[in-house]
């Protein structure tokens, strides 16, 4: 994949080395580009109208979920991954509207134009009980969950419940460059997952300067995206209890019951549709192949050339692998 040279501004700070602020900055841009790449996607714009709120959780732990609801037909949940919103739908919720499908995007707690409280629950498991809720608040059934990256590890959450109520509310999942199993993740991750190292570390680089190095490096393609779509991206981060958020779910992204968790997969009898990109170099294809040998009513397909987000990088070949999905 071609490099282009990026130029790193230096932050106003004369009492730290030359060299020293220069590995800052690579630091942070690397720190960022974590963040980013677990999924690269902006936000809601605020003066939006079609968003609504729903308020789920209990007592003093309420949370509003923003979410956006079109279409007519068998209902479909749209879930983004880290560092993201409902935006990585831009291409594929009007789509499936189109298709004949309510189709509904959610932004996760903490994400996108939901509430991101001062709290520690932001684990997988944390997410899944809210959107769950959100599923009964809703009355949805019949429901398609398709999930993405960190939307995706929810997705299973939500597949694996022994409810058997909220069971019979979902029919099908699409998996989509998903988080599913242990697994080695960026450096740069597991610096963002260290105490106060992660917020300092986050704060020294202009939020633009390490969206465009995330997005270069999250893209298979890097001509696909300009910087309007740079500040798409960045303007998200900056809100008020974002970083929390995103440290908070990047400690709690691969929980310690992981391994026990993943060990279940193999009693998910709903389809299964598993989309893999071919360059995705932070949730590799392997983890697909697997997910395919454990879940035993799936089906696997590759994107070529694409990197994280084929929602994105490949939106015509993404919608068309769910419509037709969607249609057996």
């Amino acid at each position: 994949m071609p490099h282009g040279r990026l130029v790193l501004a230096r932050p106003k700070c004369a009492n730290i080395p030359a060299a020293m602020m220069k590995t800052t900055a690579k630091f942070c841009a690397l720190l960022l580009m974590s963040m980013m790449l677990v999924s690269c996607s902006g936000s809601y714009r605020t003066e939006d109208a079609n968003v609504r709120y729903a308020s789920v959780g209990t007592g003093a732990q309420k949370i509003r979920l923003a979410y956006r609801d079109q279409g007519k037909g068998k209902p479909v949940l749209l879930l983004h991954g880290f560092g993201a919103s409902s935006y990585t739908w831009r291409h594929v919720e009007p789509a499936l509207a189109a298709s004949g499908h309510r189709v509904l995007t959610v932004d996760l707690k903490g994400f996108g134009l939901s509430d991101k409280p001062l709290d520690k629950a932001y684990s997988i498991f944390d997410q899944a009980a809210l959107i769950s809720e959100f599923i009964e608040q809703l009355k949805l059934k019949n429901l398609t969950v398709i999930g993405h990256s960190l939307g995706g590890g929810v997705t299973l959450v939500l597949a694996l419940e022994k409810d058997r109520q909220k069971l019979g509310r979902i029919s099908k999942i699409v998996l989509i460059d998903s988080v599913a199993y242990s697994q080695n993740i960026p450096i740069a991750f597991n610096i963002l997952r260290t105490p106060v190292l992660g917020t300092i570390g986050s704060r020294l680089v202009p939020l633009d300067v390490q969206t465009r190095v995330a997005l270069r490096l999250a893209y298979f393609d890097n001509s696909k995206f300009d910087s309007s779509d740079v500040k798409q991206y960045a303007d998200p981060l900056k809100a008020k209890g974002s970083r929390h958020a995103m440290i908070q779910t990047a400690r709690q992204i691969l929980p310690e019951n992981l391994p026990e968790l993943s060990r279940r997969y193999k009693t998910i009898e709903k389809p299964a549709l598993i989309i893999w990109c071919s360059h995705d170099r932070v949730i590799k294809p392997i983890i697909g192949l697997r997910l395919h040998d454990d879940l035993i009513n799936s089906s696997f397909h590759v994107v070529r050339e694409c990197g994280h987000m084929p929602q994105e990088e490949k939106p015509q070949e993404t919608i068309a692998l769910i419509r037709d999905f969607l249609k057996r």
